[in-house]
């Protein structure tokens, strides 16, 4: 007996919708400059892989925002002989990325979104956050566990 076999989105000869399943990249890197470095390079090629090329408006907007949050996870997060973690999380249907840097340090808590203080214009540091908080549709922390934090922003892509 032969049985007809629908191929993969049909059913009875009517077109399902099948939801296109999230993406996910996790890393773990030195909590260092060259970490951070590394953490934006490889997410770049993460969202060239995923359709998102390099000379796009969205890809440079992405790689902006993790390069500023595992920048910040260097110097602030950083605990000897602890990495951090950068997650990055793709809603395909949606088109929203959403980007989490994770760092030993939960006591170094970052400033509430919405009140963030421009810096001097001398400073040296100091505008990583404002350009998160300028570029990125919403962004915040979590304190899952007394050991960590994460910096997270979503952006629509």
């Amino acid at each position: 007996m032969n049985a007809e076999i629908s191929p993969p989105g049909t059913a009875n000869n009517h077109r399902v919708e099948v939801a296109a399943p999230a993406r996910h990249f996790t890393i773990r890197l030195s909590a260092t400059r060259r970490g951070a470095r590394l953490a934006r390079r490889l997410a770049c090629e993460q969202l060239d892989a995923w359709g998102w090329p390099y000379d796009s408006e969205a890809h440079r907007t992405a790689a902006l925002l993790v390069g500023e949050l595992a920048a910040n996870a260097a110097p602030h997060g950083r605990e000897r002989g602890r990495d951090f973690r950068l997650r990055l999380t793709l809603d395909p249907e949606e088109s929203a990325l959403r980007i989490e840097v994770t760092d030993p340090r939960p006591d170094r808590r970052p400033p509430v979104p919405g009140l963030l203080r421009p810096t001097s214009s001398e400073g040296e540091s100091g505008r990583g956050l404002l350009l998160v908080e300028a570029l990125a549709d919403h962004w915040g922390a979590t304190f899952g566990d007394p050991y960590t934090k994460t910096v997270w922003c979503e952006v629509t892509l």
